[in-house]
């Protein structure tokens, strides 16, 4: 019983996490001209804030170690929650860059630790679902800022809104800060069985070899950091500029591109909600190859001249592909590489999924800018076919070392 309410914990900070990831894209063509910003300036914002989570993601292991996930969690929100109140302030473009550092490493720290403890001691149906509250905090993000700029176009009352429930779950983690030793101290591993039987088909040497080596040196690893980074290059690119494409090309109103952006991480949510039951019955690497086909054909469906319903339908579809990719990949860590270098190497895949966060969207933001926004749907079919590839050829590493099938 405790063991699941500690579970639903993890769940809250995950919705925590969740809830400021969407709300720059959907604010910023209301944030641009109040603040006399640049177009691409939104994202040398979000290269900030990833760019702190990055570096809290890379010491996140040490700082778990030293004063425990609960404290780490807790802090972490509580910072998100002060950068949140932050932004509904700030006078210009200055204190926004600012105030993105400590939202990026408010986020950061604890999203490794924990993406590790459930890899190693839940079934992979908890690792999905665990990532379907981030995306019930991503979906209601854009909700209450469309909400907020629908009425008199106050992108600030949303930052503000957003900030409270922040501060709400900093409570609530406050509260129950003592359950988390509690639970260290009574809750043992669930055993490698419970992740996945290609575990053992590590021995007992090849770990130890792992274990003292370089991680970078085991087989897959490196192309694996390569699907990541192109994972969340689709993934943010969207959150990012897809308001501003549906305004720029399909001349949407504000609030009705909120909608929408909001729909797509809604699609994200639902996709892995559901996945979490269908891996119960199919496992992770045809989970993911199968969701990278549908993201393909959603971003198809954006760049085709289609009915505009049709080709809005396009960025649901793309969240419903991306939704067990992330999830899957990183429940597989364990069983692709080994327990003994699974923390390792998970910080790895979280900091150059953070990589990815902080290069490709503003990196399209200047190739937009200096050309067209049009080019969006192009880009993100790109980046979701060099994710593929990548994705194919791990898969190929993998079957050939025989600790892969598919």
């Amino acid at each position: 019983m405790v063991v699941t309410f500690f579970l639903l914990i993890i769940y809250l900070a995950f919705i925590s996490l969740g809830l400021p990831d969407s709300l720059l894209g959907v604010a910023w063509p209301a944030m641009q001209p109040d603040i006399g910003a640049a177009f691409e300036s939104a994202g040398l914002l979000s290269m900030m804030v990833t760019g702190g989570t990055i570096v809290s993601s890379l010491v996140s292991g040490s700082l778990i170690e030293r004063f425990g996930t609960g404290i780490v969690t807790l802090i972490s929100c509580l910072m998100t929650a002060s950068a949140l109140l932050g932004f509904s302030f700030a006078p210009s473009l200055f204190w926004l860059i600012l105030l993105a550092i400590p939202l990026g490493l408010g986020a950061g720290a604890v999203d490794a630790g924990l993406n590790n403890y459930v890899a190693n001691h839940y079934k992979a149906h908890h690792m999905s679902w665990l990532h379907c509250f981030w995306g019930v905090g991503a979906t209601l993000g854009p909700i209450i800022m469309s909400y907020s700029m629908g009425a008199d176009n106050a992108w600030r009352d949303g930052y503000y809104t957003v900030s409270i429930l922040q501060f709400v779950l900093v409570f609530i983690l406050l509260l129950t800060l003592p359950l988390w030793k509690i639970v260290a101290s009574q809750h043992q591993p669930q055993g490698i069985q419970d992740v996945h039987t290609e575990t053992d088909s590590v021995s007992r040497g090849e770990a130890m070899v792992q274990k003292r080596g370089n991680p970078l040196q085991i087989k897959g690893v490196k192309v694996t950091l390569l699907v990541f980074l192109f994972y969340c290059g689709v993934e943010m690119t969207v959150g990012l500029w897809g308001a501003s494409f549906l305004v720029g090309t399909r001349g949407l109103p504000l609030e009705t591109a909120a909608v929408w952006v909001s729909m797509y991480y809604g699609g994200i949510t639902v996709g892995r909600f559901i996945t979490g039951f269908v891996t119960l019955k199919i496992n992770n690497l045809i989970l993911i190859r199968a969701g990278q086909v549908t993201a393909i054909a959603g971003a198809v469906l954006l760049l085709l001249p289609l009915h505009p319903n049709l080709s809005l339908i396009g960025l649901i579809v793309i969240g419903l592909g991306l939704a067990p990719i992330f999830p899957c990949m990183l429940h597989e860590t364990p069983a692709r590489f080994g327990r003994a270098q699974s923390s390792r190497i998970m910080g790895y895949q979280m900091a150059v999924a953070y990589t990815g966060t902080t290069i490709l969207p503003p990196l399209f933001g200047l190739v937009a800018a200096q050309i067209s926004i049009g080019l969006f749907p192009v880009v993100i079919l790109l980046f979701a076919l060099i994710m593929m590839l990548s994705s194919e050829k791990v898969n190929r590493i993998l079957y050939k070392s025989g600790k892969s099938t598919v």
